[in-house]
């Protein structure tokens, strides 16, 4: 992107919620970007949901809250095309003085999780479904938006409405056009089953683009919004009775030659597939503090709200938490159908791999395909049924130890649990304003 129009620029990183964590800088330093000229505190990566320093965390008091460097990821500069200047974002990976990653940053998390793939040869690609809501957020509860078509109050769910998707019109072409500016394969639109709700997909690409895209596209969406007068959030439950958002996500695996490693020609698929099945679901109850990242989440994981509670897997079946879609077998992938929208797409994509590939280091063989409706079928291994519970399994579970990295794993925790007696200690109705503005 050519900055030289630009007066200032933006530079972030990720943090473990997924918000951007940064500063506002004259362009004239993005020159020096690259050698480092950026630093900020190691612990703003690990801070709360309310952006207060951990207690207890080692990065803080112990390190007296020292600098790291942060440099330029090899996404680039972006448009912020949801502000009035223009301006420009270059997202930032965090690092140690002496060069070392910091893996308390969910970049690079991921980025050593396709670094195992990579030492088999093999490419990971991705796709993303990308669920939010629009709304009014004025009041002290979440509202539905304004139809700017009819300036009333919008007040029945339109699954699959054109209408609405052109009552909406103006919002969604500055969306399109700014994923384009952004380089963001935005797809197909759609109204979704609850109010105000919308899907857009995100194309099939490697998969750390994916996640780039991920982060940068919710960014967008927010930011247009309320361009456009309203909010949107990619909360998982903002209304107790309407459909909550996912953030569901395909992928399949390629080895050195493009060959999908999933395809045998089958409509069964190939072993590897099979194993990689089985480390998901054998990973899912531990990992469901990444894939519901929030007290709000679990509003969403309810039987028969379309969102998954079981650690199952199915052919064609949408109510399983792990999807084989029909279709070509060139084309045979897994889709994982348990994510909020509301969570990290680095850790959640990390821990989605990792888990695969956990299974395929192992042969791994995952019980036989369910058939039917899958929330009636009993014995089947559950995902942790609220927060708490979430952060205590993730905490000591043996296979997010061997997928993800220690620091992240005991910086996650402690940050979670401080978020835990946060909320125990502020009024409920208050609590909804706390997940809109976080994710």
């Amino acid at each position: 992107m050519d900055l030289s129009h630009l007066r200032t620029i933006r530079i972030a990183a990720c943090d473990l919620n997924g918000q951007m964590r940064g500063k506002r800088m004259p362009v004239g330093l993005a020159d020096k970007l690259a050698d480092g000229a950026a630093r900020m505190p190691i612990s703003t990566l690990n801070v709360d949901l309310w952006g207060r320093d951990v207690e207890d965390n080692p990065l803080v008091f112990e390190t007296g809250d020292a600098d790291g460097v942060m440099l330029p990821t090899d996404r680039g500069a972006v448009p912020m095309p949801w502000l009035a200047n223009p301006s420009a974002l270059v997202p930032m990976a965090m690092y140690w003085e002496d060069g070392r990653p910091f893996m308390g940053d969910p970049r690079h998390v991921l980025a050593d999780v396709l670094a195992r793939y990579q030492q088999r040869g093999w490419r990971v690609v991705a796709a993303t479904e990308m669920e939010f809501s629009l709304l009014d957020d004025s009041g002290a509860q979440p509202a539905p938006p304004i139809d700017p078509l009819t300036g009333r109050e919008l007040d029945q769910q339109s699954v699959l409405s054109v209408a609405e998707l052109d009552a909406f019109d103006a919002f969604f072409t500055d969306l399109y056009e700014g994923s384009d500016a952004m380089g963001i394969p935005a797809q197909s639109a759609i109204s979704e089953a609850g109010l105000g709700q919308f899907e857009i997909n995100l194309n099939h690409q490697d998969a750390m683009r994916a996640a780039d895209d991920a982060w940068l596209f919710k960014a967008l969406v927010k930011g247009l919004a309320r361009k456009h007068g309203f909010a949107a959030t990619f909360m998982a439950k903002p209304y107790a009775e309407e459909a909550g958002n996912g953030m569901h996500v395909h992928f399949s695996v390629e080895d050195e030659d493009g060959n999908n490693v999933f395809n045998d020609g089958t409509e069964r698929g190939s072993d590897l597939l099979m194993n990689a099945v089985a480390g998901c679901l054998t990973a899912m109850p531990a990992s469901t503090l990444i894939l519901a990242p929030h007290g709000n989440s679990y509003d969403r994981l309810v039987p028969g709200a379309h969102a998954p509670v079981s650690a199952a897997w199915a052919y064609e079946n949408r109510t399983a938490a792990i999807r084989i879609p029909g279709g070509s077998p060139k084309a045979r992938r897994i889709e994982h159908r348990v994510a909020g929208g509301d969570i990290n797409p680095y850790l959640m994509l990390a821990v989605v791999l990792g888990a695969a590939l956990a299974g395929i280091e192992d042969g791994a063989t995952p019980p036989a395909p369910s058939e039917g409706n899958i929330y009636e079928i009993d014995g089947l291994p559950q995902l942790a049924p609220d927060w708490a519970s979430a952060v205590d399994l993730f905490d000591s579970d043996p296979l997010i130890a061997r997928i993800l990295p220690d620091r992240v794993i005991r910086n996650l925790v402690m940050m979670k649990r401080q978020e835990l007696a946060g909320f125990a200690e502020r009024p409920v109705e208050s609590h909804w304003l706390s997940w809109l503005e976080a994710v």
